[in-house]
């Protein structure tokens, strides 16, 4: 049996018994018997479906099933993107208008729509925003917090990690852009705008500063040459 066929039927297994995260599966002994093979292959398709976030193997306690996060997707994008980057190809520019389809799709979803307590926690990342613009420090972890705060409204825990994978991907292959990097108080404004938008529920407007806040980025992803991988390629910026 090939090791391929044997993690789908293990998948099958998990599907047809409606097992969640952190129910038990069958012993290795039992799996063995279900699966007609031998204690190698299901230990090692077992160590392939660990990988993937499916299972989870506890030594001396059994076997799992896994968190089935997005963790590994994450890890593929991001290593295929700083592949990509490093042969010459443009797969940081593709990574970013992926992200911007997705966010320009979804906020005039929220125009008007976002609640109370949401706008005063936005309104408050702005205020911090503008505070570290001022002292100079890094806007990168507001800037997330913001995004994430923004979409949260949606309620869609599959949505929210699919944006947290493309942020996380992004910001750590993001190292060696061209062109000028955009003064920290037009992010700021930026910023301020897309909130102002949906909270006045102005879907059009959320949408065309969505854009515009991708804009400088796009420009600078254009204009860079790929250099070979160096110590911070896996930092925020």
């Amino acid at each position: 049996m090939v090791a391929w066929d044997l993690q789908e039927r293990i998948k099958k297994l998990v599907l047809d018994r409606r097992l969640g995260s952190g129910d038990p599966l069958p012993t290795e002994q039992e799996l063995m018997e279900l699966l007609g093979a031998s204690r190698n292959s299901v230990r090692e398709a077992l160590k392939a479906l660990q990988a993937m976030g499916i299972v989870e193997i506890r030594h001396g306690f059994g076997t799992y099933v896994g968190p089935m996060s997005l963790a590994p997707m994450i890890e593929g994008l991001t290593f295929r993107t700083v592949a990509g980057h490093y042969r010459g190809e443009d797969s940081l520019l593709q990574l970013l208008e992926l992200r911007e389809a997705v966010e320009s799709g979804l906020i005039s979803r929220l125009a008007g729509r976002i609640p109370a307590p949401d706008l005063v926690e936005l309104d408050a990342l702005v205020d911090r925003m503008e505070r570290e613009a001022a002292q100079g420090a890094g806007l990168a972890e507001t800037d997330r917090a913001f995004h994430a705060t923004l979409y949260r409204g949606l309620d869609n825990v599959l949505l929210s990690e699919v944006l947290e994978a493309f942020w996380d991907a992004f910001h750590r292959v993001r190292t060696d852009l061209g062109g000028v990097a955009q003064d920290p108080q037009v992010t700021c404004r930026q910023h301020r705008d897309i909130l102002d938008a949906v909270r006045s529920g102005d879907a059009a407007g959320a949408e065309q500063a969505i854009r515009k806040h991708f804009g400088n980025i796009r420009t600078r992803l254009s204009t860079t040459t790929p250099q070979g991988p160096h110590r911070g390629h896996n930092e925020r910026v």
